[in-house]
């Protein structure tokens, strides 16, 4: 690579402090001994699981490091200076000007009370970039390429007013409007329904060729990183473990880490024949949120006993307020739902003990769906107690086995959820529902958060305690590797009706409705090219309309 490169990190080592439970407080090595270089108008990905040290690294690019964070060895060179001597105010002058940032949820990243136009011109007008006009102009301009609608006018709608894939277009034109010589993007799409991840997909890697701005991606999705970068670094507890063109790591992974990545999700599973009655049937329901806004119009399925049923489609389309009018957080206004061949009262607080315990739901932030406060023991032993009354060592016992059946054992009862990865707090959650010896289990985009090894992990733990304890899933995900991986059958949801249903060889095989196609033809391949397959694929259709 080029003496002369735009961005050049040589041993980067980042430290940070932790503060484990009753314990002192520790330093631990986030990243260690990293170097890269960039040139301009190349895009280099960062990949790896979470604790990888990618959004560190790429943070540490803008001379930045999250609260606790200490930058304790290496250079960042920028442009021929190295940012960390330069303090506070040579920093100033970098961040927004030669370096800017698009974070993972622009959602956040906004402030709400301000028009998206003053907040996208901003730094281009503090750092002198451009005047007012000239950076309004020139944010219509990017608006345009970025492929948002009505270019001239979005710039003063709120944040609130558009949707989640044209906010995270408008965070890209943020920071190109600066004219910046480096952007880094930390997991843009991985928020995006596929639909709207291949849209902003093709935004991202067009406007980099047109303004020959480099970039660091920052992803753990190596088919969407395949798409858009030039070389790709792979990372692993703070370390470098591969580096090499995209071509190469995809094709031809040296390290057994990379080839793990490459080869995830190979689960074969197959497809079971249905039981003659299901555990349970979702019959003509509608059911609607405040302001008489129907969100579920005659939504029909069924479950069979010990077999999953996939739900797809993007947000918006139902698939957790299905998952409420089930669990009756929603109640219906219109339709039955029959379980175990008893109809389910609308209502929550109406529906008996056994009710409740039968039919279990995992969340897809483990973060937030335990307490903090307490152990796993405690986490676990709660339905236990609840549903059988167990007390003492039978639950002690019980807990134990538990925690054998997820594949974490007995070491990990006294621990807090601080202590545990993204991974093994799903795995606790799952104990929990399985705890209470339910029927069907509803799966909330349970890996939607988590690694593709990760998610590997739990989605082969699901579909061994199916086999053992053979409980029925209601699976809802908009990730279609995922669909294939588990499922017995699917159902396609889109703007809160089920456009296409039945079991997975049926509902996969063509020929396809228009949304069922257009869902397959957006899951990123791993394969270099396949964006702009994708695309010619699109515009082709298109013509033929």
């Amino acid at each position: 690579m080029a003496d002369n490169a735009l961005l050049d990190i040589k041993n980067l080592r980042i430290e940070a402090t932790v503060y484990p439970p009753g314990e002192d407080p520790q330093d631990v090595v986030i990243v260690d001994d990293v170097s890269l270089q960039l040139e301009k108008g190349k895009v280099l990905g960062l990949i790896g699981e979470s604790g990888a040290g990618k959004s560190t690294i790429g943070l540490s690019s803008m001379g930045y490091g999250r609260g606790g964070v200490r930058i304790t060895g290496g250079e960042v060179i920028l442009n021929g200076t190295d940012i960390l001597t330069g303090g506070v105010r040579g920093l100033r002058k970098v961040r927004g000007k030669e370096v800017c940032y698009v974070a993972q949820s622009a959602a956040a990243a906004f402030n709400p009370a301000h028009k998206l136009m003053d907040q996208v011109i901003e730094a281009a007008i503090e750092h002198g970039v451009a005047s007012r006009a000239e950076a309004r102009k020139r944010a219509v301009t990017l608006f345009g390429k970025l492929g948002l609608p009505d270019p001239e006018h979005i710039g003063q709608r709120y944040p609130h007013q558009v949707s989640g894939g044209q906010l995270q277009r408008v965070m890209t034109a943020m920071a190109l409007c600066s004219q910046p010589d480096l952007i880094v993007f930390d997991e843009p799409t991985t928020a995006l329904d596929v639909t709207t991840q291949i849209d902003v997909l093709a935004a991202i890697k067009e406007a980099i060729r047109d303004t020959g701005v480099a970039a660091l991606y920052i992803t753990h999705d190596l088919a969407v990183v395949a798409q858009v970068s030039d070389h790709i670094m792979v990372l692993r507890n703070g370390k470098k473990v591969e580096y090499g063109t995209a071509e190469q790591i995809i094709n031809d992974p040296h390290e057994e880490y990379t080839r793990a990545l490459v080869s995830v999700r190979s689960i074969a599973h197959e497809e079971k024949k249905p039981t003659e009655t299901p555990i349970l049937s979702v019959k003509h329901v509608t059911a609607s949120y405040g302001g008489g806004i129907t969100v579920l119009k005659d939504v029909s399925v069924d479950i069979h006993e010990g077999q999953t049923l996939a739900v797809v489609g993007e947000s918006g389309s139902g698939k957790s307020t299905m998952a409420r009018a089930i669990t009756g957080l929603l109640p219906p206004s219109e339709g039955e739902i029959t379980f175990d061949g008893r109809t389910l009262s609308r209502r929550l607080d109406q529906r008996t003990k056994n009710d409740l315990r039968e039919l279990q739901m995992i969340y897809q932030m483990a973060d937030v769906a335990m307490n903090p406060r307490q152990t796993v023991a405690t986490i676990i032993g709660r339905p236990l107690e609840f549903y059988f009354g167990l007390r003492g060592k039978e639950r002690d016992r019980r807990i134990g086995e538990l925690l054998d059946e997820i594949e974490m054992g007995t070491g990990f009862a006294d621990r807090y959820p601080a202590e545990l990865s993204g991974g093994q707090k799903q795995r606790v959650c799952i104990a929990r529902a399985l705890a209470a010896k339910p029927k069907l289990i509803i799966c909330d985009e349970v890996t939607s958060a988590l690694d593709p090894l990760v998610a590997d992990g739990i989605l082969k733990l699901l579909l061994n305690l199916q086999k053992i304890e053979n409980v029925a899933y209601l699976f809802i995900t908009h990730d279609l590797a995922t669909v294939r991986a588990i499922a017995d059958s699917i159902a396609v949801m889109f703007q809160g009706k089920v456009v296409r249903y039945g079991p997975k060889s049926q509902v996969l095989s063509p020929p396809f409705d228009d949304y069922t196609d257009l869902l397959l033809s957006s899951v990123p391949e791993m394969q270099i090219g396949w964006l702009e397959k994708a695309l010619a694929n699109r515009k082709m259709e298109s013509a033929g309309n």
